[in-house]
């Protein structure tokens, strides 16, 4: 049976793969191909573009599961037994996620494949007793904190102009202000989310040392091909820094093939994307600051400009969005996002800048 969320096609049949593969797909990306036995396969998906598949629990010919691999496929392993506490009362750190030699046989995999291979009544229970236990502990930890957001493409890179300002983004945010830091907080994946936690945990650091961890990640720019290669040079930076700020990532294992970044110092994990983002933007109380991005960040604008809408005065949130030209032609989201805050307690709380300096000094003015 096929599933589709946003561009997801889950395969949990053979006959249902040759039936897609039949009627000429080709280009595999973001399929998830579920427990089969493809032993007998490899001509038609040598045909194809796994370059972004994930197969989980699947049966291989000799060499097929290596060469997917080096496509840029996700190969998950069969997991019977849920690898996850369901009674979990404490947030995650990047090294519990990380706990093994590769991503695929760390927690953090193993429960991706479970979580795509497992569909039982029992493991929903699982699933949502681990992710009540977590929203506990991110609300202990959350006491006497003020967040910030930061939001933006997954698909950005490192070495990239927009990554280094989103770091930097991440940096300002959380610099010390003589009167406390205000926490950094993002969806937790790759990209701007985990550029702004690297600035963020470098923010005491000198400036040198967030452009020599810039430096030293460009080498591996993306977690396709390889997740251990990028997750192996953030292990490095770590190395090489100092006593880091805290921020926090927010991520979820319905997006389980972008894996969590290792810069943020806390992690709340999600099964539930739906319940993760939603905790996601109201942790925010000191606004909100939205990167460039595509389908999910706009998605982002509009569910937090919802809560807005509805609040009262004393609970708007900022929403800064960064560049004028994205977001008035690329995207236009900020029209209507104008249009909306007119007339309600959210007008003057959204903002239109052009560069990660201007989105920063709005929202420490307004903390």
């Amino acid at each position: 049976m096929r599933q589709r969320r946003g561009r997801i096609v889950t395969v949990e049949s053979l006959d249902e793969l040759d039936a897609r593969l039949s009627d000429g797909a080709r280009r595999l990306r973001g399929w998830r191909i579920v427990g089969l036995d493809l032993t007998q396969r490899s001509a038609a998906l040598d045909a194809c573009d796994t370059s972004r598949t994930t197969f989980a629990g699947c049966r291989f010919a000799p060499g097929d599961e290596t060469k997917h691999a080096l496509r840029g496929a996700l190969v998950l392993p069969d997991v019977d037994v849920a690898p996850v506490d369901p009674q979990r009362d404490a947030l995650y750190t990047a090294d519990e996620l990380y706990d093994a030699p590769t991503w695929k046989t760390s927690l953090d995999g193993r429960a991706y494949a479970w979580s795509q291979h497992d569909r039982s009544r029992e493991s929903v229970l699982v699933r949502v007793l681990h992710d009540a236990g977590v929203d506990a502990a991110l609300e202990r930890w959350l006491d006497g904190r003020h967040l910030v957001g930061v939001m933006g493409g997954h698909a950005m890179q490192r070495g990239d102009a927009a990554y280094a300002e989103a770091a930097r983004l991440g940096r300002l945010l959380a610099a010390d202000r003589g009167s406390g830091r205000l926490v950094v907080a993002t969806g937790g994946g790759p990209g701007a989310m985990e550029a702004a936690n690297l600035g963020a945990r470098l923010a005491s650091r000198p400036p040198e040392e967030l452009d020599a961890a810039l430096a030293a990640l460009s080498g591996h720019p993306s977690f396709h091909p390889s997740v251990d290669a990028w997750a192996g040079a953030a292990r490095a930076v770590i190395a090489a820094t100092g006593d880091p700020v805290a921020s926090l990532g927010v991520p979820t294992w319905h997006y389980g093939h972008e894996p969590p970044n290792l810069f943020a110092t806390v992690i709340a994990k999600y099964f539930r994307n739906a319940l993760r983002e939603s905790i996601l933007l109201q942790l925010c109380d000191r606004g909100i600051v939205f990167l460039p991005g595509a389908g999910g960040t706009v998605q982002e604008i509009f569910q937090d400009a919802c809560e807005n809408y509805y609040a009262t005065p004393e609970t708007v949130g900022e929403m800064v969005l960064v560049g004028r030209e994205y977001w008035t032609r690329t995207y236009p989201a900020w029209p209507l996002l104008d249009a909306l805050a007119a007339g309600r307690a959210m007008a003057g709380h959204v903002h239109l800048v052009d560069t990660v300096d201007e989105a920063a000094e709005v929202v420490l003015a307004g903390s």
